[in-house]
């Protein structure tokens, strides 16, 4: 059986963010079932999620990700993917732990395989709810509207700040733009909360600063990099060196980008587009969302880019503070939109 999430007080301050997500973002109808996926860290801000649902009168299951298999977990149980397709939405709303990439990309699997409208919220924390997660997500949809039908007319973007990025992305019409403005569809699962475009490069090249967050399990260990960040030189789409104050971030950052043959190849060029996150909070979940670009290392999400490629890891860096030119037209300056 699935769980029953039975917590006596349910955090008032975690509500807005809970409807915004049910309401807004994956627009759950009383005649659609739903399944959550949580952990034992995660358990209040799933508690809110399925109050909301029951309130709005879905069918659903919950499921505790520890009761059914020990943590960190190399795969996602077989009950919770069996549960899973049989909704029309859902929700993965628990913590990452190291190792766990491909479970979740088990849950994407049948997520992508039966059109689930998904709402992937890997890290998510009460602040995040009660900041990115208010954000006024029609408002995102918008620019992030206006925004990619310009990125996918730009053949190069380049872009530059104040700690030294400067770096070019090369693009083309045969590799698509997405826009995961947390406004979630059938086509596309999406992170809440939401709020970037991204594709997958066709080559770039330049020196990429992250002094705002690396991804993956390295974001909780070293959170905002701010003081010590970590310099990328990239040539032909691949990292040709790494520098930093801090060499054991450099090393376990170099160790992450050298887990196979594509672990260091850039396979995203994202842009956030979330107007709510103001700044870096040390979560990659909401400081990607930045309004900003940010990039990654490894799998290219190529089962909706269109990328020929694939790699087992994926890890995003965030910077701070761009200036961004499409082709050479001007679209933000100092970290805000000019669109």
């Amino acid at each position: 059986m699935p769980d029953r999430l039975t917590i006596d007080t349910i955090d008032a301050e975690l509500a807005p963010g809970a409807r915004n997500a049910l309401r807004v973002c994956l627009q759950l109808q009383p005649n659609e079932r739903i399944t959550i996926i949580t952990d034992e860290a995660t358990r209040d801000i799933a508690a809110a999620l399925q109050a909301e649902v029951e309130e709005i009168g879905s069918d659903h299951a919950v499921f505790v990700w520890e009761n059914y298999a020990s943590r960190p977990s190399p795969h996602m149980p077989e009950r919770i993917l069996e549960d899973l397709a049989q909704s029309q939405v859902s929700i993965f709303a628990a913590q990452s732990q190291r190792g766990e990439l491909a479970a979740r990309r088990d849950m994407t699997t049948v997520v992508d395989r039966h059109h689930i409208r998904h709402a992937h919220m890997v890290n998510i924390s009460r602040q995040i709810m009660m900041e990115g997660m208010r954000a006024d997500f029609r408002e995102v949809d918008a620019l992030s509207e206006r925004l990619v039908q310009r990125a996918r007319r730009a053949r190069r973007i380049r872009c530059s700040t104040s700690r030294g990025t400067k770096f070019e992305g090369e693009f083309s019409p045969n590799l698509k733009w997405l826009k995961t403005s947390g406004i979630i569809s059938a086509e596309k699962w999406g992170n809440l909360p939401g709020g970037e475009i991204f594709t997958a490069p066709m080559n770039t090249n330049g020196v990429f600063v992250v002094d705002g967050v690396v991804g993956d399990y390295l974001c909780a260990k070293y959170g905002d990099l701010q003081e010590t960040p970590l310099m990328i030189e990239v040539r032909d789409n691949r990292i040709v060196d790494l520098r930093c104050e801090d060499k054991e971030l450099r090393e376990e950052f170099r160790a992450y980008t050298s887990t196979d043959e594509n672990s260091n190849r850039v396979g995203e060029f994202a842009i956030g587009t979330n107007t709510a996150c103001t700044r870096v909070i040390g979560n990659i979940l909401q400081d990607e969302k930045i309004p900003g670009i940010h990039i990654a290392f490894g799998h290219p999400y190529s089962e909706h880019t269109g990328a020929d490629w694939k790699s087992k890891t994926h890890i995003d860096c965030v910077g701070r503070d761009f200036d961004i030119w499409f082709d050479d037209e001007p679209v933000m300056r100092a970290g805000k939109f000019l669109v």
